[in-house]
């Protein structure tokens, strides 16, 4: 596949995802929880509507690919080339009309990302990367992508989505970087991983992340020169524990913290 039309495709994808989302941001949208009484786990339509047409839209061009969406699960999810997709990640933001949401579209080959996107339709910003390059379209164009370095903690900007979804055990490990760093903000969900390959922040550390809503950054995030391991430094894995960082001295620093407490 090549990388020029592979782009080209999933910018088509992003496109008709937010013409299907955008008619639904800042309304009085009908909400539901899937949480099953924990934390709250919102979905709404939009979420629906988008997975639907990314799906019959790569079913058109590509009919022996498999998924693995949010919404609608697994489907020949053993297919060499696999697509991976959060419809909206931020669904909290979304509801309550915050734009710190995206559409996230990953595609795999045996098992590893190679291709990702995060798309942005309310704002007008598209991120895609392929492990070697990350880029940025908005209104003043194209760029390339690239992280900043940070040789220590004490000069990192740090970002996760919120502290009360690690948990009392891992929300410990968690403080224990967080009170070492200069600067930290909360609630940006997939834009916080697109601050750091664009090299605004440093760090960004969270638990409990499924496939849908990492498979696709991973691509970004290191086609900007950036590191994104489990808790222990390992490779991303079903712990769902992430730590990305836009240089591997601050990299190193956060894991001997979170595994030192």
């Amino acid at each position: 596949m090549k990388i020029v039309a592979m782009e080209s495709f999933f910018e088509d994808l992003a496109k008709c995802s937010g013409e299907v989302i955008l008619p639904f941001f800042r309304t009085q949208i009908n909400v539901s929880d899937k949480s099953k009484g924990t934390v709250f786990d919102p979905v709404t339509q939009a979420d629906r509507a988008a997975e639907s047409v990314i799906r019959a839209r790569v079913k058109e061009v590509f009919p022996t690919h498999g998924f693995l969406g949010e919404e609608f699960g697994e489907e020949n999810s053993n297919a060499e080339y696999v697509w991976v997709i959060d419809p909206i990640d931020g669904t909290r933001s979304f509801i309550c009309g915050i734009p710190l949401w995206g559409t996230l579209i990953g595609l795999l080959k045996d098992q590893s990302p190679v291709y990702g996107v995060m798309h942005q339709p309310y704002i007008g910003e598209t991120f895609f990367g392929d492990g070697k390059k990350a880029t940025l379209k908005n209104c003043k164009g194209k760029r390339s992508l690239s992280v900043r370095p940070c040789d220590s903690l004490s000069d990192a900007y740090l970002m996760t989505t919120a502290p009360n979804l690690f948990g009392a055990e891992k929300l410990a490990k968690y403080l224990s970087v967080e009170s070492q760093t200069k600067l930290v903000r909360y609630g940006a969900d997939c834009y916080a991983y697109m601050m750091l390959a664009s090299g605004q922040i440093d760090l960004v550390i969270e638990t409990g992340l499924k496939p849908y809503d990492i498979m696709p950054l991973i691509p970004i995030i290191e086609g900007a020169g950036g590191i994104i391991s489990n808790w222990n430094g390992g490779a991303v894995d079903d712990t769902g524990d992430i730590i990305a960082a836009g240089d591997r001295r601050v990299h190193a620093a956060a894991l001997h913290a979170l595994n030192t407490l």
